[in-house]
């Protein structure tokens, strides 16, 4: 057997301890089928998991599904996400993907990172989460802030791009840990790896960190 190299058993080193750490890690973001995460992630960008939870809860019982949403009038979508931010970009969007998922895929969330990532407004971040936490498929990489970040300080990754860092990971994660592992990174880079002033002296990985502070 291949012996791994040290990057390899780096990663599987972080896979472990942020196992123990957040064993119940889960996506942030309140939704209950694949069209309200669809959605919630959208509003995410550039706004907090916080701000899009107050939102989503009337937004969905205005817009339940896909046949609604495509149906909007995109003015009073804004309104109604107004206060997330980007709002007049992201009301087109939702709406148009609504109209997508309504003429090729009969209202239903495709289930691959390409029929996904052809819908307006859906990135492969996004694919990837919902291929992960929706359909269970294995070997995601939500490559958003937080993993690139500290994917990048603990020296598995070398570029900030998130489709090369999406591949990276790939290559290093055992595929039924990367998804959950990407909740993870998460949750300790809000308390932990925060990207101004990292606690070092209080982080479980500073042995293994190449970029870790003294």
């Amino acid at each position: 057997m291949k012996k791994p190299t040290k990057k390899q058993e780096r990663a599987l080193r972080a896979v472990e301890v942020l196992r123990e750490r957040y064993p119940d890690a889960t996506c942030t973001l309140e939704y209950r089928s694949a069209f309200e995460l669809l959605v919630a992630v959208r509003l995410s960008a550039q706004c907090t998991d916080k701000r899009v939870d107050m939102v989503t809860p009337a937004l969905f019982a205005r817009y339940p599904d896909a046949a609604a949403l495509a149906a909007a009038d995109v003015a009073e979508v804004e309104e109604r996400i107004r206060s997330c931010g980007l709002y007049k970009t992201k009301a087109r969007d939702l709406v148009a993907m609504a109209q997508t998922l309504l003429e090729r895929h009969g209202g239903e969330v495709p289930g691959t990172i390409e029929e996904l990532t052809a819908l307006p407004g859906v990135g492969r971040k996004t694919a990837n989460l919902v291929c992960g936490d929706v359909f269970g498929m294995p070997g995601v990489v939500v490559a958003d802030t937080h993993c690139i970040r500290i994917a990048g300080r603990l020296g598995l990754c070398d570029s900030k791009d998130p489709k090369k860092v999406e591949t990276q990971l790939r290559a290093l994660l055992p595929p039924e840990e990367s998804g959950v592992f990407c909740h993870r990174l998460v949750r300790f880079g809000r308390d932990t790896c925060i990207a101004r002033s990292p606690r070092c002296g209080d982080c479980p990985l500073s042995d293994i960190c190449p970029s870790r502070q003294r």
